[in-house]
C-alpha cells in the first residue's frame, strides 16, 4: 500500500497507518465529488460542517506529529485557525500520512514504547507512548469519519465502505 516494507515489530502499527491513509483517501474522493455548498453547509454535528470536521482531524494529527518530534505547535484550540479548501486539506492530510508512515518505519520496538510527554491543548500534562499516539491518531480519524459518513447520509450521498475489515480483506498486503 505505502511501498514501505516494515519489520515485524512495526507491522501492526504500520498497518494501522496504511489503513488510515486508505480510508481517508476514500473519504476525500467521495467528498471531492460533492458541490462545495454541501461541504461547508452547517449541520447538527460537533464541528459544524464537513470541512470544519476535516480541519479538526488535521489539527489533532499535526499536534501529535509535533509531540512525537518534541517540538512546539502553535495551536490554541482543537480547531483550525483558518479553514482551507477541501483540496488543500487533502494535500495537507497526505503530507501528514507520509510523515507518520516514514517516522514509524524508522522506529525500533524501544522507540514505539518510548513515553512522550506533552501538554494537551487545555494545558494539562499528557504522556503517551509513540505506539499509543499512533493508535490515537488512527482511532480519532476513524471516529470523525463516522461523523462525516453521517453528514453524507443527510445529503443523501453514499460512499464506499471504509472499515478496517474491508481494508484487510481487499487492500492490505500481509507480506509487506
Amino acid at each position: 500500500m505505502s511501498g514501505l516494507s516494515l519489520p515485524d515489530h512495526l507491522r501492526t502499527t504500520g498497518m494501522f497507518l496504511q489503513y488510515r491513509a486508505w480510508a481517508d483517501r476514500l473519504t476525500y474522493e467521495a467528498l471531492l465529488q460533492l458541490p462545495r455548498e454541501e461541504i461547508v453547509k452547517p449541520r447538527q454535528t460537533t464541528f459544524g460542517t464537513i470541512l470544519q470536521t476535516l480541519g479538526h482531524v488535521h489539527v489533532v494529527d499535526d499536534m501529535f506529529c509535533h509531540h512525537l518530534q518534541g517540538t512546539e505547535h502553535s495551536y490554541r484550540s482543537r480547531q483550525a485557525d483558518q479553514t482551507l479548501d477541501l483540496k488543500d486539506w487533502w494535500w495537507a492530510t497526505q503530507e501528514l500520512h507520509q510523515w507518520y508512515m516514514k517516522a514509524c518505519a524508522g522506529w525500533s520496538t524501544d522507540d514505539l514504547k518510548e513515553k512522550i510527554s506533552f501538554a494537551f491543548i487545555d494545558g494539562q500534562a499528557g504522556i503517551m507512548t509513540r505506539e499509543e499516539i499512533i493508535l490515537h491518531v488512527v482511532n480519532h480519524a476513524t471516529y470523525h469519519r463516522g461523523f462525516i459518513g453521517d453528514m453524507l447520509k443527510q445529503i443523501p450521498h453514499n460512499w464506499p465502505a471504509n472499515d478496517l475489515t474491508v481494508f484487510l480483506r481487499d487492500h492490505y498486503d500481509r507480506g509487506a
